[in-house]
């Protein structure tokens, strides 16, 4: 690069030594042959020049594909995101779901449990009023048992039954 920079530099040069004037104004096969070795060189330069633009549309398609797997790459985290996203809607449905049948299971248990507590009571209850019921007829005798026996009577007195 460096060397195309020199001569470009050099072709301006002697461009413009040639076009000062000269003690004449004719042209010599000497300024002719210049002139065309000016024309040859200036033609590669331009040719060279085409083949660096040409390199640069090259660049600049790279550039554009690379653009495009950017993009590309760009919709597969999108993709990923809507996907974890879905899966994350998912996971807190399923959770609510869990915790509604918990929450139910739980409220069932209590019910349960008040239901049974209720019946054992409701049982408990009746025995103990059978054994007050037959408590009682077994003191209704000993109290009458106690009218005619002096011992039995004392022995009620003691336990606070007469």
């Amino acid at each position: 690069m460096i060397k195309k920079i020199g001569l470009f530099w050099i072709l301006i040069f002697l461009i413009s030594a040639s076009a000062t004037p000269v003690f004449g104004d004719e042209f010599t096969q000497k300024d002719r042959e210049v002139l065309v070795e000016l024309k040859v060189k200036m033609g590669e330069i331009d040719k060279r020049f085409e083949q660096i633009d040409k390199r640069f549309e090259q660049i600049d398609k790279r550039f554009e594909q690379i653009d495009k797997r950017f993009e590309q790459i760009d919709k597969r985290f999108e993709e990923l995101r809507s996907d974890m996203n879905n899966r994350f809607e998912q996971m807190m449905e399923f959770l609510k779901i869990m915790t509604a049948l918990f929450g139910g299971l739980i409220v069932a248990l209590i019910g349960f449990v008040l239901w049974d507590r209720r019946t054992l009571l409701k049982e408990a209850k009746r025995e103990a009023i059978e054994y007050v019921e037959k408590d009682s007829i077994v003191i209704k005798i000993l109290r009458e048992y106690a009218v005619r026996d002096e011992k039995m009577r004392e022995v009620l007195k003691s336990f606070r039954i007469l």
